[in-house]
């Protein structure tokens, strides 16, 4: 890639107009590697109820539905809430006319198909929506969901976004992923099968990882057909299996000029078809590294370092 094709311009050049994505947060969403279903304790990098006294213990049932379960109607309430909240700040900041949303935090197809029909179908009723974007893991979607999502597909900008972290299993193992890469390859590509959107997920620094590994990390998932992509850096915060290593000189992030080195590299690997959606990130509850403090510093960083590699922007 020579130009920098943020999702951005992807969504301005398919939609005729700017369009944002407004991130829901839905209680009671959980995850397998959490649960026990798959393993306990959830990534080493993610905040669960091993550590947080606050994690909700408020769980799906086999059936639920509007009128009987009192979970999903907080749960289509707060989505109603954090929409409408949020999208006068995106109208005000970023002059967005339309909207796509993002169900972002936990595992948002790790529920019975009736949960998520109730949701997805009600965000798609809020004014100016043209789509959603689902954030998920590739062990926690069914055929069902999958062939349910091909159909909205039809009339609705449809994104599953799968955290796909590393290709290499020593590492999934490391950071307690609890799946292999053979199963993002086949979720992958059975996704992509159906004609549906796919944007992978990659972190840079994970545990034991080198440059080499990361950017093998970028081949891979360009290999199996993904519409589009994230990059961050590992962050440490409070309340994660992470945190203790660090605190115990076990573990030291990745620096700055590493990860923007390997995220210059990485950007000029990608075929310009696939657009980019995030190229760092950071946390309000962050221990460490402390250049992801600061956001507007860390683009300014990059974006420079873009420039310098002749990547335009």
């Amino acid at each position: 890639m020579d130009k920098l094709y943020t999702f951005g311009k992807y969504l301005k050049k398919k939609f005729k107009t700017k369009v944002k994505k407004v991130p829901i947060s839905i209680p009671g969403f959980t995850c397998p590697n959490i649960d026990g279903s798959v393993a306990r304790g959830g990534c080493v990098f993610c905040e669960n109820e091993s550590f947080s006294p606050n994690f909700t213990k408020e769980r799906f049932t086999l059936n639920l539905n509007s009128k009987e379960n009192p979970l999903l109607n907080k749960q289509l309430n707060a989505l109603k809430e954090q929409f409408f909240a949020t999208i006068p700040l995106l109208q005000k900041y970023y002059g967005a006319k339309k909207f796509i949303v993002y169900f972002q935090s936990f595992t948002n197809t790790y529920a019975p198909l009736p949960t998520l029909k109730a949701l997805y179908e009600k965000a798609l009723t809020f004014p100016n929506v043209v789509g959603i974007s689902i954030g998920t893991r590739t062990d926690s979607i069914t055929d069902e969901t999958l062939h349910y999502l091909k159909e909205l597909s039809k009339e609705w900008e449809i994104w599953i976004e799968y955290g796909i972290q590393s290709s290499n299993d020593e590492t999934l193992k490391r950071i307690n992923r609890g799946h292999d890469f053979e199963n993002v390859k086949k979720t992958i590509l059975k996704t992509k099968e159906l004609g549906l959107n796919v944007c992978g997920h990659l972190i840079f620094g994970l545990p034991g990882e080198n440059q080499e590994d990361m950017l093998k990390s970028v081949e891979d998932s360009i290999n199996l057909g993904i519409d589009s992509i994230k990059f961050h850096p590992l962050y440490i915060t409070d309340n994660t299996l992470l945190a203790l290593d660090y605190k115990k000189g076990k573990f030291t992030p990745i620096s700055e000029e590493l990860y923007i080195d390997t995220l210059i590299k990485a950007i000029k690997m990608l075929p310009q078809n696939i657009s980019i959606q995030r190229m760092s990130a950071g946390s309000q509850n962050l221990l460490a590294p402390e250049w992801c403090r600061n956001k507007s510093t860390q683009m300014s960083h990059i974006y420079k370092a873009l420039k310098k590699a002749g990547i335009k922007v």
